[in-house]
């Protein structure tokens, strides 16, 4: 194994105190991801002020699992750029995953602020998807995470808030589950019940999906279309990612259904996926620690 796959100086803490590593990728996803960050490092090098070269360094750093080291190239556009919102966006999105909650919302609220009266943005992906359809937008981004944000800390009259602005930018169908899915369950645990199910009256079950399926059948699930117990054991033995994401919403469904053991039961799972930067993961975390559930 290269010595560039092995742990060293944790990039953050979990929750709960414990050292979080760089994620071990597959050599040849490495190999890629490497070589795109080094042709982002040359692009840099070339035009160290370019605002799209500082946000492609820090996203290419993002994506071989360096984050607090995308962090700080996304301070250092900020200090060159302090206009563009999508240092902030992009600062804020990994102060989320380092579980600096409080960071991450301030970035991104004033990236909202910034973006106050000024229209929406294509944002590339990437990796772009089989389709090559760029499926983000910079105000979408902006929303979705702060809504998360607020989501993580439980502020969830401020998360219902940000999703529904999300919503206004939710112009195609991959956007439009991603953010029904977090509001869903937001409206859900502050007891809305029926502004729950006013919202998954967007949800069909022959929508073009090209990427967020997870969020889909997560949704179709809260419709009754599925039950938990088989969407969760046909995640089981698959992409640790995707057992994160839907395994969260699946646990939390048990939670505000009042089965609490369930849920954390299956939060376990996901705890167990070692994912700690996907955002099903950091909710699982921040659940088990607000209920004080064991982790075992």
């Amino acid at each position: 194994m290269s010595k560039a796959l092995l742990p060293g100086v944790p990039e953050t803490f979990s929750l709960f105190g414990e050292p979080l590593f760089p994620q071990l990728l597959n050599p040849e996803d490495y190999e890629t991801k490497k070589s795109q960050y080094e042709q982002a490092l040359m692009n840099w090098e070339e035009n160290p002020e370019d605002a799209d070269a500082i946000i492609w360094l820090g996203r290419r750093a993002a994506y071989l699992g360096r984050l607090r080291e995308a962090t700080g190239i996304f301070s250092m556009g900020m200090a060159m750029h302090a206009e563009d919102s999508r240092m902030l966006r992009h600062r804020g999105h990994r102060f989320l995953n380092l579980r600096l909650f409080d960071l991450g919302i301030t970035d991104l609220e004033k990236a909202a602020e910034l973006e106050t009266g000024r229209p929406d943005t294509i944002e590339h992906d990437g990796k772009p998807n089989p389709r090559s359809i760029p499926l983000s937008s910079l105000q979408f981004n902006i929303w979705y995470h702060l809504g998360l944000g607020y989501y993580l800390v439980g502020d969830l009259e401020a998360a219902n808030q940000a999703y529904q602005q999300c919503m206004q930018v939710s112009d195609i169908p991959d956007k439009v589950v991603a953010t029904t899915h977090w509001q869903y369950m937001t409206l859900c645990m502050i007891g809305r019940d029926e502004d729950a199910k006013q919202v998954l009256r967007r949800v069909k079950k022959d929508m073009d999906i090209i990427e967020n399926k997870d969020y889909h059948r997560l949704l179709l699930m809260y419709k009754g279309e599925t039950t938990p117990e088989q969407l969760m054991e046909s995640l089981r033995g698959g992409d640790p990612l995707r057992l994160a994401t839907t395994g969260y919403g699946i646990g939390n469904w048990y939670m505000y259904n009042g089965d609490e053991w369930k849920a954390s039961e299956v939060w376990r799972e996901v705890l167990a996926t070692r994912n700690w930067p996907s955002f099903g993961y950091i909710a699982a975390e921040a659940d088990m620690k607000r209920l004080c559930l064991p982790l075992i």
